[in-house]
């Protein structure tokens, strides 16, 4: 953890004798970046309420400490270099993503440029103009247009898509996780307490929100429960809108006895509406999330949640798109990285 100042930002004496230790192939990597840009944790009672600033946060935090050190500017060394390439560097995903590239990085002696684009929506991220220059190979967060494959390909850089937001063709290379599996362990779990009354926050149409969405669907079949539309509102990937989903559901006359979120986030939202409405959680309510993010253990009572090897995920990319760089033929295109269900407190059985 980065040394704080007083208003809580990332101590800069602290960050800088931190990178001055740093004997990687830059001053400072990106893991240490990462590591100073996590900001600290609200006390568990209070954590849900807390986490609508999350996002702008880390993210305001990690784009000063790149600019501050090196990332995004042109490098000189002649390194092998990789670009990692966000379309929307927020929230907790980036710090994992990050320490998963740089790990990987490191051991191969290649340098990292990241940068996020997210800022400048609806423009595509030319080849030329990638941080650092001119990438070797290139690692894109989420998706990849066409325009953008084409171009890639045509200059010979190499590329790997991670978690794709949407279908690829064939033979795009890309890394995500076992989604659909990850939903349907969620809702066994759930089952196996004796919830019959499950509803389900889903989230936009992207590929891992419908393999989940599906997991979800698939496991109330086999044990014969039907999916109520009415239990699977749909709610953008964020705290305010988990929240406000939460609260419809929990309004209702015949209100669930468990919540499946489709992240972690929505999930904090769900303990935030539980607790304006007078319900415990799991006493009147068990809670499911998806993606283990940091905070899922520190929170009262500790998110049971579907692991999503975020920073395992990032380093299989990385060593895919070297490969790649070096000719190599990839054994798989596209490799999903097993998802695990780890229970904690936030579920229990049913109140009879």
């Amino acid at each position: 953890m980065a040394h704080q100042a007083t208003d809580g930002t990332p101590d800069e004496s602290a960050a800088e004798e931190r990178a001055a230790q740093d004997d990687g192939l830059t001053s400072v990597t990106i893991a240490y970046v990462a590591d100073a840009a996590r900001n600290p944790i609200p006390s568990a009672p209070s954590a849900p309420g807390g986490h609508p600033s999350v996002s702008e946060r880390t993210r305001a935090c990690i784009e000063e400490l790149l600019s501050h050190h090196g990332y995004g500017e042109s490098d000189d060394s002649g390194a092998d270099l990789v670009a990692l390439v966000f379309h929307e560097l927020a929230n907790m995903w980036g710090e994992e993503i990050l320490r998963g590239v740089e790990e990987v990085a490191r051991r191969h002696g290649v340098a990292v440029a990241a940068f996020d684009i997210g800022q400048h929506q609806g423009r595509s991220q030319p080849v030329d103009d990638t941080p650092g220059g001119r990438p070797d190979r290139y690692l894109s967060v989420q998706r990849l247009t066409s325009a953008e494959r084409e171009r890639l390909t045509a200059r010979g850089v190499p590329f790997v898509v991670y978690d794709p937001i949407s279908e690829l063709p064939d033979d795009t290379p890309f890394v995500g996780a076992t989604n659909f599996r990850g939903g349907h362990a969620a809702v066994r779990h759930l089952l196996a307490l004796g919830h019959r009354r499950i509803a389900l926050i889903s989230g936009p149409d992207h590929l891992f929100c419908t393999a989940r969405k599906a997991g979800y669907r698939a496991a109330l079949a086999e044990a014969g429960i039907t999916a109520e539309p009415e239990l699977q509102p749909w709610a953008p990937l964020t705290f305010e809108d988990g929240h406000a989903a939460a609260r419809d559901l929990l309004s209702l006359p015949d209100r669930p006895t468990a919540v499946f979120a489709v992240t972690d986030l929505q999930a904090l939202g769900v303990y935030q509406a539980a607790r304006e409405l007078g319900l415990s959680i799991p006493r009147d309510l068990s809670v499911v999330g998806f993606d283990d993010l940091p905070v899922a253990p520190l929170l009262a009572p500790p998110l049971t949640t579907v692991r999503q090897p975020l920073k395992e995920m990032a380093a299989t990319a990385t060593e895919l798109a070297l490969a790649l760089g070096r000719g190599e033929l990839a054994p798989q295109v596209g490799l999903e990285i097993a998802t695990t269900l780890t229970v904690r407190e936030s579920t229990a059985p049913p109140k009879r």
